[in-house]
């Protein structure tokens, strides 16, 4: 028995397989309304998967979804082999950008799989700097980073696993928010605050101006880029007005001029390879598919784009959080550890809050 397409429902695409019946709601208030009328969830695994996907990744359906789930008591539902893929195709993409990997060539629920999958390394990076800023109590400003860090991951892997333009929005603004996170922790970067909250509500107004421009007005990738651009050009002459003003050893200095060298390197060589993605797609498409899988993601290089900028982002990260407790004078009580040989975080030899 084929799959069977239905458009005479009004807001809603009805699909027939067999017996069943499948609708894929066109509005989240319409989805409450048909769910609401469903008593058997198990009638239900494609509008289960449209949920989890789709929906939940879109913050201003989120507690609607929330809802529905709860209602449809959905947590033992199950998904036959028979149920067709009716939620795949050009029409979910939403986003103003879609990048070079080929849309649902793995998964038919995860629109770049790769590209969602290497965000794992930044999000893992962040969760560590989190639980080591807290747990040797690094300071709360210092824990923010890591907490920007952890957003902009989420919201990347979120954005290209639905390739909407709502979970765009959630992969761009956090980079510009975090920006603005590392500009303040290294202005203000002793214990005495000397601009008390003028300094936070005027980047705090220069970031909702810049996210309703993008939002409403002018809806271009190219905007964005500039203004994260000024903002972390911002916070790097900060920064490098913090490292000439340090009086320290020259072991802690090697170690700040190590981790700023590696975080450049990983910022400039993710935005080389993130242009070649640009620029050869075609030719990349053409070795990915002469390759196959599993190789073909050696070449998926967006995804190396978030490998490289996970390890730039947190290197600066451990750069500006040193360069703190140096300013502190506690730059004989920290070192840089490696997580599983891989992932870098500060460890303090005498935890002390220093903020």
């Amino acid at each position: 028995m084929g799959m069977i397409k239905d458009d005479t429902v009004r807001n809603a695409t009805t699909y027939y397989w067999g017996e069943r019946v499948f609708a894929r709601p066109q509005s989240t208030l319409f989805a409450a309304l048909l769910l609401w009328q469903l008593p058997d969830p198990c009638a239900l695994p494609v509008f289960v998967l449209e949920s989890s996907i789709w929906y939940l990744c879109d913050v201003a359906n989120l507690p609607v979804c929330l809802f529905l789930i709860h209602r449809a008591r959905i947590d033992y539902v199950w998904v036959s082999d028979r149920v067709p893929h009716v939620f795949t195709g050009e029409h979910r993409r939403t986003s103003t950008i879609d990048w070079c990997e080929e849309n649902y060539a793995i998964s038919n629920y995860i629109a770049e799989f790769w590209n969602t999958l290497t965000n794992v390394a930044m999000i893992t990076l962040a969760v560590l700097g989190i639980y080591s800023s807290i747990r040797h109590r690094h300071g709360k400003r210092v824990t923010a980073m890591y907490v920007g860090l952890l957003l902009v991951g989420v919201g990347s892997a979120c954005f290209h696993a639905t390739l909407k333009y709502t979970t765009q929005l959630l992969d761009e603004l956090p980079m510009l928010y975090l920006c603005a996170l590392c500009f303040y922790s290294l202005v203000e970067i002793d214990v005495d605050i000397k601009f008390g909250k003028r300094l936070p509500i005027l980047l705090g107004l220069f970031q909702t101006g810049i996210t309703l421009i993008y939002v409403f007005w002018v809806q271009n990738p190219a905007f964005h880029q500039v203004a994260f651009g000024a903002t972390a050009v911002g916070a790097i002459v900060f920064g490098t007005k913090r490292f000439s003003e340090l009086n320290i050893g020259s072991e802690t200095r090697r170690t700040l001029s190590r981790l700023h060298l590696m975080g450049h390197l990983g910022m400039w060589g993710g935005f080389l390879v993130w242009n070649v993605d640009n620029i050869f797609c075609h030719q990349l498409r053409t070795y990915r598919s002469y390759v196959g899988m599993p190789l073909d993601g050696l070449l998926q290089l967006h995804g190396w784009w978030h490998i490289l900028t996970a390890y730039g982002s947190v290197y600066l990260l451990l750069w500006a959080h040193l360069l703190k407790l140096a300013r502190l004078g506690h730059d004989t009580m920290f070192s840089i550890q490696y997580f599983m040989g891989i992932f870098p975080h500060v460890a303090l030899n005498n935890p002390k809050k220093v903020d």
